[in-house]
């Protein structure tokens, strides 16, 4: 894996902890906090579509493939989030409250359980790789 320089992890961090204050203050009904988890998985993705790889190995290309889809999920949580602040998306009050309010809670899990499982098994497979060189 590519490795990011000093102020790409600044940013890779700093976007990881304004998703984790963004989530965390959504449930003070702090008006704020939809766009301080937007603007962190902004961050965050953007400094794990920097972060390639380049091997060959087809494990850490899948998984790699996994982190890919768990940000998507994380850029979903932030647009469910913030479209749970109000329907201004048009929808009558069924369809709103059916498929798009407080859905991203579950989107959310999906892709901190992917992202996890990515993390570790990528960690895993590339210590195993230069263990054989």
């Amino acid at each position: 894996m590519r490795q990011l320089n000093k102020v790409q992890t600044v940013i890779y961090l700093l976007g990881a902890l304004l998703m984790v204050v963004g989530a965390g203050t959504i449930m003070l009904a702090w008006q704020w906090a939809p766009y301080v988890f937007a603007a962190g998985a902004c961050a965050f993705v953007a400094m794990q579509f920097v972060q390639t790889y380049e091997g060959t190995n087809i494990v850490v290309r899948r998984l790699r493939r996994i982190m890919l889809l768990s940000d998507f999920m994380f850029l979903l949580s932030a647009v469910l989030m913030i479209a749970s602040t109000g329907n201004f998306l048009g929808l009558d009050y069924i369809t709103y409250i059916n498929y798009v309010y407080n859905k991203w809670v579950v989107t959310l899990l999906i892709a901190a359980i992917l992202q996890l499982y990515s993390v570790h098994r990528i960690n895993q497979e590339l210590a195993k790789e230069a263990k054989k060189l």
